[in-house]
């Protein structure tokens, strides 16, 4: 990539503005990927609410740009909704540039898009296993790679400031997971290389982090009646006994001392923690009601 691609069209009024004090999150400007449904929306949504600038980016083109109009329902919210597959390079680039050019400049990439499908070793083709790692994995790369860039140059231009890459991550990159292990080991790769960018881009002043939720019970990952996890744990035997959703749902339930799924406004908090503190860098912070504690 050429040097200082995104300093001509970088807000630099903006970062002299904001020099010198403590820059609240409706200071901000965040891309959320995986924003048309589930934690995403969730995230860009609550971000929009407390004034920030949000780019909602979504493979589900038409969802992302239903999400993007409810929110703007609300007339104080500034989002933009993108198209984006980001296991595509190009796309990537795309994104990153409709954001700079829309709000001038990017504060914080929050990587949440992802995809899930359950199976056991025998019944997982080689195509589904490439797709998940494409996603998971290979996704958070690209938009790192290129949401760094901006930061580095928005460096350029204020030697103290501060950035943030966070992945939405999952307990299941913290311990395996049965009859899900691409999935999960999409997930372990991912803190491996959250670990490894905070590492390499500490010297810019840019923090990575991964967020690492427990199961949402409540959103279409889990509840479709069809596709969800619900059905897909029920058909693989993942629940033992479990005969109904409802069962299953009870099943998961009962393995979180908090007694309960994880919930949006848990993963926002967590998100607004990341970003605030300034000495951690390389974490993955667990929010999973206890089910699954750091060792």
């Amino acid at each position: 990539m050429e040097r200082d691609k995104y300093s001509g069209i970088i807000d630099k009024d903006r970062i002299a503005a904001q020099m010198g004090h403590e820059i609240e999150v409706a200071e901000r400007i965040f891309i959320v990927t995986g924003a048309a449904q589930g934690f995403g929306y969730g995230i860009a949504a609550a971000l929009a609410a407390m004034g920030a600038k949000v780019c909602m980016a979504d493979m589900n083109v038409q969802g992302v740009r239903d999400a993007e109009r409810l929110l703007l329902r609300d007339a104080d919210a500034e989002v933009i909704s993108v198209g984006v597959d980001v296991s595509d390079e190009n796309s990537v680039r795309g994104m990153i540039l409709e954001t700079v050019k829309r709000f001038g400049g990017l504060d914080v990439l929050i990587s949440c898009a992802g995809i899930l499908k359950a199976g056991g070793l025998p019944d997982m083709s080689i195509e589904d296993f490439e797709r998940i790692t494409a996603v998971n994995y290979t996704g958070f790369f690209l938009c790192s790679k290129h949401a760094s860039e901006v930061m580095k140059e928005q460096r350029m231009f204020d030697p103290e400031r501060m950035h943030d890459i966070i992945m939405i991550n999952s307990k299941s990159g913290l311990e395996g997971s049965k009859a899900n292990f691409a999935y999960a080991g999409s997930k372990f790769g991912g803190i491996g290389l959250v670990q490894s960018y905070a590492l390499e881009l500490a010297e810019y002043g840019i923090k990575v982090n991964a967020i690492c939720p427990g199961n949402y019970l409540d959103g279409p990952l889990w509840s479709d009646p069809e596709k969800g996890l619900f059905r897909q744990y029920l058909d693989a035997g993942k629940a033992p006994g479990a005969k109904t959703l409802a069962d299953v749902r009870a099943f998961y339930e009962s393995k979180v001392p908090l007694g309960r799924g994880c919930r949006v406004d848990d993963v926002v908090r967590a998100i607004k923690y990341v970003i605030d503190q300034k000495y951690e860098t390389g974490q993955a912070v667990p929010v999973t009601g206890g089910q699954v504690m750091l060792r």
